[in-house]
């Protein structure tokens, strides 16, 4: 039987859709703007990419670790219960770290500050993806809901990226024509006000998943499959740290600063591309197989990136890198979705978005130092290295994605068995 295909048109004419999807947008932006505004203010107080790299770093691994905590509340009490405080919390925190950073307080000040404006972070992307799995799954399981389920993780994807292609453009623009405080500012009033709008469309949100009195709720990285898929996208994100700071610092070295985001974007761009073609393609390889190849060419766009002489080869080598970016993205979400119960599901997305951010504060950590110590060059070195340690992780133990045969997918803890867990085996092809 011929792959069932879903174009992007009937996807978001799924009823309720964009009452969820316009303020999400407004709430992501922000996301790639964080770490940009953060490296650009830190740098431009402080005189040093390392330290701006640092304070980066930890923002991203307070992101990273306590996200998939959010994510795990959003599944038990709701995403509007965890919405509300979030943003709030996030927009105190981000306008401490700007009073601190322009106050020349210590580093180990900043380094405090940084972490509840990472922990902060609304966990957005992970909150759609999980509306669009209610919201197809109450259409009932089917090839055409699967395809759709598929479909919606690609439009996703296309829009992270798209995030990525304007956020780091749009701070780096503030940055320059205003001041970088000015960017920060810009960053935690979108998250504010885009996550208060999203808080309030209750109507799409995923049913609640409170377990039965006396059962214990597993988390969705108890599943081995998750836990790989984790450390496979942790390099991905080190792909980004390592652009990031890597292409600010090289495009400094060749006094063009402002031209930072931009090629930033162009590298963003080309993924963002290469995610609208994977969503229009009626796949007849499976999701492994896919993700694997994906990866593979990732790793070698990466491998051109340190030898670049100037800032039109480095962004002709960027678009090709990340042609490779989105098609990895969109497959381990799509498989990470089939590895885990209902009522985990926000909290499984939120491991990967987490992933994406732990790896990028490693990634933009080690390259400011790389770049400090051997030059803007060096620092390219680092998305090869973590996509070169995720590829070996993925082909080594790809066995561990093939998702668990059950008679039927449960909401965790309650024993019920619902539309939305239906799709979850369709969706692995």
């Amino acid at each position: 039987m011929a792959p069932t295909k879903v174009g992007y048109g009937a996807l978001l004419r799924t009823p309720g859709a964009w009452t969820f999807l316009a303020p999400a947008f407004v709430a992501r932006l922000p996301y790639a703007m964080l770490s940009m505004g953060i490296l650009m203010l830190v740098e431009n107080t402080y005189g040093s990419y390392g330290t701006a790299g640092t304070v980066t770093a930890i923002a991203a691994v307070a992101q990273a670790l306590i996200g998939p905590q959010t994510g795990r509340l959003a599944d038990r009490y709701g995403q509007a219960a965890v919405l509300l405080p979030t943003v709030a919390v996030h927009a105190a925190s981000v306008g401490l770290l700007i009073a601190l950073a322009l106050g020349h307080a210590p580093v180990w000040c900043l380094f405090l500050a940084a972490v509840p404006a990472g922990a902060s972070v609304p966990q957005i992307g992970a909150m759609v993806r999980a509306r669009w799995i209610a919201t197809i799954g109450a259409e009932g399981a089917s090839a055409s809901s699967a395809a759709k389920v598929s479909t919606a993780f690609a439009f996703e994807s296309v829009t992270d990226e798209f995030t990525f292609v304007i956020g780091p453009i749009l701070a780096a623009k503030i940055a320059t024509s205003v001041s970088p405080s000015a960017a920060l500012i810009t960053e935690a009033a979108l998250t504010f006000v885009g996550g208060l709008v999203f808080a309030t469309q209750r109507r799409t949100a995923p049913a609640r998943t409170a377990p039965q009195p006396g059962a214990r709720r597993a988390s969705a990285l108890a599943s081995p499959g998750v836990r790989l898929l984790a450390g496979v996208i942790l390099g991905v994100g080190a792909v980004f740290g390592g652009m990031q700071v890597s292409v600010n610092a090289f495009a400094d070295s060749v006094g063009q600063h402002a031209a930072a985001g931009t090629v930033y974007g162009i590298f963003a761009g080309g993924s963002m591309v290469a995610g609208v073609l994977y969503g229009v393609i009626a796949w007849r390889r499976a999701v492994q197989q896919r993700m694997v190849i994906s990866y593979a060419l990732l790793v070698v766009g990466c491998s051109t990136l340190w030898a670049m002489p100037n800032l039109v080869t480095l962004s002709i080598a960027g678009l090709f890198c990340g042609l490779a970016i989105a098609p990895t993205l969109i497959s381990g979400y799509t498989l990470v979705e089939t590895l885990v119960e209902d009522g985990a599901k926000t909290e499984a997305f939120t491991w990967l978005t987490g992933a994406i951010g732990l790896g990028l504060a490693v990634g933009s950590m080690v390259a400011g130092r790389l770049i400090d110590g051997h030059g803007p060059s060096a620092g390219f070195l680092v998305p090869l290295a973590g996509a070169g340690l995720g590829l070996v992780a993925l082909v080594s133990m790809r066995h561990l994605l093939v998702a668990p045969n059950r008679s039927g997918h449960v909401v965790a803890g309650s024993g019920e068995r619902t539309a939305p867990a239906q799709l979850a085996g369709a969706a692995k092809g």
